[in-house]
């Protein structure tokens, strides 16, 4: 084992964390070279390096250099600037799980060292749908050169220069020929010295300040979906509102539970709604167990275009109450969100939504929407409008990002037909995902809609557990829409009957 030696290629801008790090592994035997990316000197402490200046450590550049030059058969890859306890056994435990599998690149659980505490942070394995820019490897990644230099070659030959999504490429190119695995302990110890934010970084993918990363990224995933045979074609059926007869119009869906301090708000927002046609409001109400039952029962008695519903299964998600919403009787033509914590931007809402539907004879419809507090105070990133979606690329590059928008709405037989997987978490993505591969998703973009963030909402202080478990699924549903893609661009090369 200990002739077997590693290349370490590591960002290194001359600060504590990176020098830190590069100390302790030019100590270490089995550390023959060192490629450091930066865009100032870098260090001269260690006795084997090469280096490149870039602002851009994750350029296809850099990768192309790191695959030209890398000596050994492994390489340890560290994607962030931090500082990183790891000693012979970390390295031991690495080589020791290539050796004994044909995965092209692993990575780990680590410890989080802060503020004098240790913490476990467990990553989620890596799926065939994990192809998210932001799926977490941690801070390091290990690659043995056969795999590094087979994905080289498929994707630098054929790609552009790119400035963000070099690293991003190269591991889906990896995932095409190797799988990748997860050591399931943490073997080593990270030290942050800064507070994360969750929110930055949930909307990271809709900041306009982006848009030039955002644009690579989708390059690469487009790229990749071609490849593996999941690429959506543009070209989308139209939807032939006349062929269904509906005595409503549109209903406004809220499924609730336990909202007592915000179902009002809800519920008057929908009723203030101005329209040339007729609508209801099926609120399904999931056992409230805090009052929300009373309040909902109080404003039905005074109000009929409210229906409260109140299912017999106590077993259900926010999927499963959108599905028993869908199929009541009194559902209108068209299907339309609005969340028990949210409100409707204007009265201009709704006619907003179904004229969208007509004007571009679509299946779904998504609006835009502003991010406030509790109290309605905006706050960043501000209004959130998924100007990412194209109508030719949209449903290609939705299976790299976490969310399309809000709010959704439906064309009621489309959504009967598909129906919600009964979650309370993804069930809107997943639908989603499921329409776009057929019909055309009309888009405003416009804010017409707003979501308060408080401490009630399901994604507030999410425990690493919950987004591990929230991310694994949204991998899932990825998956099953990759092998669903893959089928049915294998049955349209056959020419065999899609229906």
């Amino acid at each position: 084992m200990q002739s077997v030696k590693i290349s370490v290629v590591i960002p290194s801008y001359g600060n504590w964390a990176a020098l830190k790090t590069i100390e302790l592994l030019d100590k270490m035997k089995y550390v023959d070279q060192f490629i450091f990316i930066s865009d100032k000197e870098t260090p001269d402490t260690a006795t084997k390096q090469l280096s490149i200046n870039s602002s851009y450590i994750f350029s296809s550049k850099i990768i192309k250099f790191i695959c030209e030059n890398v000596t050994a058969e492994y390489i340890l890859f560290i994607t962030e600037q931090c500082s990183l306890e790891i000693n012979d056994k970390t390295i031991e435990q690495l080589l020791n799980k290539a050796a004994n599998s044909n995965a092209g690149l692993y990575y780990s659980d680590y410890f989080v060292r802060k503020n004098n505490e240790i913490n476990t942070h467990p990553l989620i394995d890596y799926q065939t749908g994990s192809i998210r820019d932001d799926f977490d490897f941690g801070p390091l990644i290990f690659l043995k050169k056969s795999a590094l230099q087979s994905a080289c070659e498929d994707l630098l030959n054929e790609q552009g220069e790119s400035l963000f999504s070099g690293l991003y490429q190269l591991r889906l190119a990896v995932s095409r020929k190797f799988s990748i695995e997860k050591i399931s302990e943490p073997i080593y110890i990270v030290e942050r010295s800064e507070t994360d934010n969750s929110d930055k970084k949930l909307f990271r993918y809709v900041d306009p300040g982006n848009r030039e990363l955002q644009l690579e990224m989708e390059a690469a995933v487009t790229d990749h979906l071609k490849k593996i045979g999941a690429y959506l074609e543009p070209g989308f059926k139209d939807v032939n509102f006349i062929e269904s007869s509906f005595t409503i119009e549109a209903s406004i869906i809220i499924p609730v539970k336990n909202r007592a301090k915000t179902i009002k708000d809800a519920v008057r927002s929908a009723l203030a709604q101005k329209t040339d046609f007729n609508y209801n409001i099926i609120v399904v109400d999931n056992h409230s167990s805090d009052g929300t039952t009373e309040i909902l029962k109080s404003l039905a008695i005074k109000n009929d275009k409210i229906i409260h519903h109140i299912p017999q299964s106590d077993e259900l998600g926010i999927g499963g109450c959108w599905n028993k919403a869908i199929d009541h009787p009194k559902c209108g033509g068209f299907s339309v969100q609005l969340d028990s914590d949210d409100i409707y931007l204007d009265e201009n809402t709704l006619q907003k939504i179904v004229d969208k539907f007509y004007e571009e004879k679509c299946a779904m419809v998504i609006g835009s929407y502003k991010l406030t507090d509790f109290n309605l105070n905006e706050i960043p990133p501000g209004t959130i409008d998924h100007k990412e979606w194209t109508a030719e690329n949209g449903p290609n590059n939705a299976l790299r990002i976490n969310g399309l928008g809000a709010p959704r709405a439906f064309y009621t037989p489309v959504i009967r037909n598909i129906k919600f997987p009964n979650v309370s978490y993804g069930e809107d993505y997943s639908v989603a995902l499921a329409i776009c591969r057929e019909y055309k998703i009309g888009r405003i973009y416009e804010p017409v809609y707003i979501c308060r963030r408080w401490e009630g909402n399901t994604d507030a202080s999410l425990t690493i557990e919950q987004e591990n478990k929230n991310n694994s699924y949204k991998d899932f549903i990825r998956s099953e829409e990759i092998k669903t893609r893959q089928n049915l661009n294998r049955l349209k090369q056959t020419g065999k009957n899609l229906v």
